[in-house]
């Protein structure tokens, strides 16, 4: 298969990115305004109400964000008129049919013009309500195919998905809805190429444009900031389960060299993008990476004090899990509860707000505990084909790296990635990575969430 020069194919495209203010869609507009500054235009389709708002938030979310701080040293003074030329900000909403743009000029403009869509829209909450779910990754992913079928001059549709096992059915509402938006694109796309990418758990950059880039903090990722701020004290892990984390820059780098082969006409369309199969980490490895980092660099909490890190309690069972809440946690509450009775009623207050928190707990580990404790290996044969066709057919296969037998874990996690996450957590005064400590400490949540889907689990299910 020969794919030839990468960045001759970008050259003079005109490309709509769908979920614009997103993680991976970031670093994929990034990316390619700066390796390849000739790109024709981006359409960035973005929830806003009106053409004002959509520049707003291209400005503050995507643009203003340190991620292009690269791009802004590149072009200095005229990085503002770079960015008028080549990126159009679309308000719209991918749950809408023509993906809810109401202005009909705009619309038929980017009807004539583009060339390539990529849909990274998508809501990831693992707890979603079915019907934002099928709204958003499944219903959306039909009115991105139906938008695609418009366009004269499109040449391919590009829809980042996520790694799932359907032979062990569907976790949660994310990869459920995921895989059933998956299905109606398959269905549906008639003559139209489409490139489905199936990334596993997304990390911080590897490399570009620098290591360490982060926004948001993710299941792993809570974990991390929670045991260095010292409220995590214990771990749940099976003891054989992989962790399967594949950094954002390589997933971006895949898209894209993805999108030249299929332009080539390669037969593949599903890539499974992870590091399971060839360079496995697992979570005793991101035990030691964090007790080690936090030893050397400890966190310093808000009176100006190191926080002392132990190695933790690694529990390898829910049974395990169970007892240790139960001991620890279940049965003093049970006795408050008992003493708040006798006295009235005089604690209801702090008894209420712990009963929450444990609730709040065991929920959350409910939710996570098919990753934990998830054996399964991810086959990326499609993208280790591909990058061996990228090896020796492309100019530019350094510049779109995405083999992850190339990471060095140690140094990536010790050097890029908790670093890179402790300075996001900082910056933010990042408290949504653990619920608030109280007198008992029970505010081990071994894998939360951000603050926005831990509220919205708390009004759900402990009302």
């Amino acid at each position: 298969m020969e794919l030839g020069s990468i960045l001759q194919f970008l050259e003079n495209k005109t490309i709509l990115v769908t979920g614009a203010t997103g993680y991976l869609a970031k670093i994929f507009v990034e990316k390619i305004l700066r390796v390849q500054p000739n790109v024709k235009k981006f359409y960035l389709l973005l929830r806003a109400a009106d053409a004002k708002s959509g520049t707003e938030r291209l400005r503050d979310e995507v643009i203003g964000k340190d991620l292009f701080r690269v791009l802004r040293e590149k072009h200095g003074a005229g990085l503002h008129s770079f960015i008028s030329e080549k990126v159009t900000p679309v308000p719209g909403d991918i749950s809408h049919e023509d993906l809810g743009v109401k202005d009909s000029s705009l619309k038929d403009e980017m009807w004539r013009e583009i060339d390539v869509m990529l849909n990274f829209a998508a809501t990831t909450n693992f707890d979603e309500r079915y019907d934002v779910a099928l709204g958003i990754n499944t219903l959306g992913a039909l009115h991105v195919l139906n938008f695609a079928k418009k366009c004269v001059k499109i040449k391919m549709l590009v829809h980042v998905s996520t790694g799932k096992a359907r032979l062990f059915g569907w976790p949660n509402t994310y990869v459920f809805t995921k895989a059933m938006g998956e299905m109606l694109l398959v269905n549906f796309k008639d003559s139209l190429p489409l490139v489905i990418i199936r990334p596993t758990m997304v990390a911080s950059t590897y490399k570009e444009p620098f290591p360490g880039w982060i926004e948001g903090v993710r299941t792993i990722d809570s974990l991390i900031v929670g045991y260095g701020k010292g409220r995590v004290t214990c771990f749940i892990s099976g003891p054989r389960s992989t962790l399967d984390v594949i950094p954002a820059d390589m997933v971006v780098n895949a898209i894209i060299v993805a999108m030249v082969a299929r332009a080539k006409q390669h037969s593949e369309i599903i890539y499974h993008l992870g590091s399971s199969f060839r360079n496995p980490v697992n979570f005793s490895n991101l035990h030691d990476f964090s007790f080690r980092y936090f030893s050397e660099h400890p966190w310093i909490n808000k009176e100006g004090e190191s926080v002392k890190v132990g190695k933790g309690i690694v529990l390898t069972s829910m049974p395990k899990f169970y007892t240790y809440m139960a001991i620890r946690f279940l049965l003093p509450l049970k006795a408050l509860q008992l003493f708040n009775t006798l006295l009235f009623k005089k604690y209801q207050d702090l008894y209420t707000v712990l009963d929450r928190r444990v609730k709040l707990v065991m929920r959350l580990v409910d939710l996570y505990k098919p990753y934990v404790f998830f054996e399964g290996i991810f086959d990326d044969k499609n993208s280790e084909k591909l990058q061996i066709a990228s090896r020796k057919t492309c100019p530019e296969t350094n510049v779109f790296n995405f083999d992850p037998t190339s990471i060095d874990w140690e140094d990536y996690m010790m050097n890029a990635h908790i670093p890179g996450l402790v300075k996001m957590a900082l910056h933010f005064q990042c408290d949504g990575g653990c619920v608030q400590d109280n007198a008992h400490n029970l505010t081990q949540t071994i894998y939360s969430s951000s603050k926005g889907e831990r509220r919205a689990i708390e009004r759900r299910y402990t009302s």
